[in-house]
């Protein structure tokens, strides 16, 4: 099953051949610096040119943004590196740094530092509280760099991309490479780390149209992906999603689940050929250059999964990383209406699967994750697996806190399962587009809701509206039934049911009577 990423483009802005990209880490800002020498600021939110500036009369291939200085950092083909001030663009340092085009320049997340790679086959790395001395030159490639990145896991280490087929990986203070991943038929031209998890890993691309997922530790290839007609520009693992993310010369963008290789989509905006890609951490924005613009994409949501028992008790997903919050432990302290909490958060470790969706059961004893078309069924206070299942839509409580359905991969089979052992099966007779849990079984078809009981399947009632939400009252009395447009409130009847004898194709007339309905108001 695909995972569920939604792709919004935000911003779009035709231009001159784009180089590079990178996005602000506090302000809705994309940088972009062109094959013309000029760099532009946008606000992507806004659609509005913040701030543009020339840099050169040559291509800029490299900008950064360093926001604790406020400053905007490029590296052009006269061979410099420019400062700016992105307030007052006022120019801060200017300085000739290498002896060929310089290609990539990376900022140190915490210290002072900026590495600069050229096609002078060097990396230099460069200290601004030393009035921007070069502290250290890395030598050791025997073609163009065309990209350093830092290790986010460890800031003192680096890794390199060159045009001899090779990345290196680099620690900060010593003379000579770690160790050397050879691997691509051609040369590499883009690279990056996996930030999420424990996993030790790189993503490279290169003009034999290959990406390679690397692992550091052992220092192997542990997959190739394919599918990309043209020389790979630039690639990414994003830095809040599971997926891995390819530009290429052929004018598409590529996004591959990480942990299943699988292609999930490809993206294709008409600019011609991709040449950069930038993420921020925190965020699901994703920026993309190509030879005619630039795009600013929001991939998936920001908010992660979560679910609340009724004691308080928050789990919640970043990534695979499962976590616990208690809102118990807030005490009585007064908040305003839409403040913002702090929290004390729990890690509780890492699920198999990414988490789309978090339910604890009715009890709170238990909880599941779904995602990618797999459920895992855990307590709630260690989270040590209890069941697991694979090729399904959906998964539903039901009131019973040791029952469950889901809805599998051929959308017309619901399966029960109770103490985590399948019970029953059926094919509703008028489809299964979607299930909700509760006191009953609620089945959504194209045109109506149907309510099953959990123990016999026998249809109680069905009723001609297609709902959004279903939720049932504590108790079981109350059901509302949200659309897109409205709500209705109703009141199920037990007795009615269990006392029916004249029950029609839709079910026992009476089980429920309406209590109250109304249209959404938007505020």
């Amino acid at each position: 099953m695909p995972i569920r990423l939604d792709v919004k483009r935000k911003f779009s802005s035709r231009s001159d051949r784009v180089k590079s990209v990178d996005l602000h880490p506090q302000e809705s800002w994309v940088l972009v610096s062109l094959f013309s020498g000029a760099v532009h600021i946008w606000d992507f939110e806004k659609s509005t040119l913040v701030k543009q500036f020339e840099v050169a009369t040559l291509p800029v291939r490299a900008a950064r943004f360093v926001a604790r200085k406020a400053w905007v950092v490029t590296g052009s083909d006269d061979m410099f590196i420019n400062v700016f001030n992105y307030n007052t663009l006022d120019k801060v340092h200017s300085f000739e740094s290498h002896t060929d085009y310089i290609r990539s320049l990376a900022v140190h997340p915490s210290q002072p530092y900026l590495l600069s790679s050229s096609d002078d086959m060097l990396i230099k790395l460069w200290d601004w509280e030393k009035k921007w001395q070069c502290t250290q030159v890395f030598e050791g490639h025997t073609h163009y760099v065309m990209q350093v990145v830092f290790n986010p896991k460890d800031n003192n280490i680096f890794a390199s991309a060159a045009l001899d087929c090779k990345i290196k990986v680099w620690q900060i203070g010593q003379p000579v490479p770690n160790f050397t991943l050879e691997g691509h038929d051609a040369g590499i031209n883009c690279i990056d780390y996996f930030q999420g998890g424990e996993k030790p890993y790189l993503v490279s691309g290169a003009d034999d149209r290959m990406v390679k997922i690397w692992d550091y530790q052992n220092k192997t290839c542990v997959q190739t992906l394919e599918g990309h007609a043209q020389n790979v520009s630039a690639v990414a693992f994003h830095p809040e999603l599971p997926i891995i993310i390819t530009g290429s010369e052929d004018g598409t963008v590529r996004v591959w689940h990480s942990s299943t290789y699988r292609l999930e989509t490809t993206l294709n905006y008409g600019l011609d050929r991709v040449w950069c890609m930038a993420h921020c951490r925190g965020s699901n924005n994703f920026t993309i250059g190509y030879d005619e613009g630039s795009v600013v994409i929001k991939l998936g949501r920001e908010e992660p999964a979560m679910s609340m028992d009724t004691s308080g008790k928050l789990i919640f997903a970043r990534h695979s990383e499962i976590q616990q919050a208690n809102l118990r432990n807030l005490g009585d302290v007064e908040v305003k209406d839409g403040e913002r909490l702090t929290l004390a958060c729990r890690d509780m470790g890492s699920c198999d699967i990414f988490p789309q969706n978090i339910q604890h059961n009715p009890n709170g004893r238990f909880v599941v994750m779904v995602g990618d078309g797999e459920y895992i069924i855990s307590t709630s206070m260690a989270l040590r697996n209890k069941a697991f299942g694979s090729g399904i839509q959906e998964f539903v409580w039901a009131a019973d806190s040791s029952e469950y359905a889901v809805r599998d991969m051929s959308f017309s089979k619901i399966k029960i399962f109770k103490n985590f052992k399948e019970k029953k099966s059926f094919s509703p007779q008028y489809g299964a587009e979607g299930i909700y849990g509760g006191h009953l079984l609620g089945v959504r078809s194209t045109n109506s809701l149907a309510f099953y009981s959990w123990d016999s399947l026998e249809l109680v009632r069905r009723i001609m509206i297609v709902p959004q939400k279903v939720y049932w009252s504590e108790n079981g009395e109350l059901l509302v039934i949200c659309t897109d447009e409205a709500y209705f409130i109703l009141r199920y009847d037990q007795s009615a049911v269990d006392t029916a004898e004249d029950i029609d194709e839709d079910g026992v007339e009476s089980a429920f009577e309406v209590s109250q309905s109304g249209m959404h108001v938007w505020l």
